[in-house]
């Protein structure tokens, strides 16, 4: 259930706020923007790190209580493949958010 939240953490706070910023500096370019994008980028790194190792110890920790069976392991790997998903959407927020940026830095140049 607390990977929930965290995802939620990834995609609205970290993933977004670096999106609109990156946004901001491809319409008008500023050097302050451009700042602001690197310590929301490690936000959003730190984010889904954080919910990905939340995501494996529960999975790992369904797979401990309900011991060695089909059940139980096949519950344990559908919670470790779901661990990988704030990774894979913050990082395809960044993607984006850094294609943006550097389109912002072809305006400016």
């Amino acid at each position: 259930m607390i990977g929930i939240y965290l995802m939620g953490f990834v995609i609205l706070v970290s993933g977004v706020g670096a999106l609109g910023t990156a946004i901001a500096y491809a319409a008008r370019p500023t050097e302050q923007k451009l700042t602001l994008m690197r310590p929301l980028s490690l936000a959003s790194i730190f984010a889904a790190v954080c919910s990905f190792t939340v995501g494996v110890a529960t999975a790992l920790k369904h797979g401990a209580d309900t011991g060695v069976s089909a059940e139980g392991l096949t519950g344990m790997v559908a919670g470790l493949s779901e661990s990988f998903v704030p990774l894979f959407v913050a990082f395809a927020f960044l993607a984006v958010a850094w294609l943006l940026v550097a389109l912002g830095l072809r305006r400016q140049a």
